[in-house]
């Protein structure tokens, strides 16, 4: 588990970048290489970031679709608990406790499962994959 320092502060920015850059939602420091349990997310209400996160209290399910910026293209019906409740530190290392519910609580679900070492598509974790159709209208 990482101490919180201006070297996780600089990773927490750059994860923020990259992730809007790439028009992400959501992303884990294991997806761009870096072994911390550090994720970032945005859902439209300004970016999070949580160090160390917990997944502490679950309720009610609901089955979305998910992607992901690890496998491009590729999309899946997975089902989720509607409302989380996620414990870690905050980009300053103070303790955090977020109350998530819909979208936010479904990303914050995702990225804690890539620090597990989980992608939605493993067994267990996708009830339907979806593939995205190729746009063939860009030569006309």
């Amino acid at each position: 588990m990482p101490v919180v320092d201006r070297r996780v502060r600089v990773l927490i920015a750059d994860m923020i970048q990259s992730m809007h850059r790439e028009g992400g939602i959501g992303l884990a420091a294991p997806q761009i290489g870096i072994p911390l349990r550090v994720i970032v997310a945005d859902v439209g209400g300004g970016p999070l970031a949580v160090v160390n996160p917990r997944l502490r209290r679950r309720a009610g399910t609901e089955v979305g679709i998910e992607g992901c910026l690890s496998i491009p293209g590729t999309y899946g019906e997975v089902s989720r608990a509607q409302r989380v409740e996620v414990e870690g530190q905050s980009r300053w290392g103070r303790r955090v406790v977020v109350q998530s519910r819909d979208l936010l609580a479904r990303v914050f679900q995702h990225e804690v499962d890539h620090l597990n070492g989980v992608l939605f598509t493993d067994p267990g974790r996708l009830i339907r994959r979806l593939r995205r159709v190729a746009r063939r209208r860009r030569t006309r």
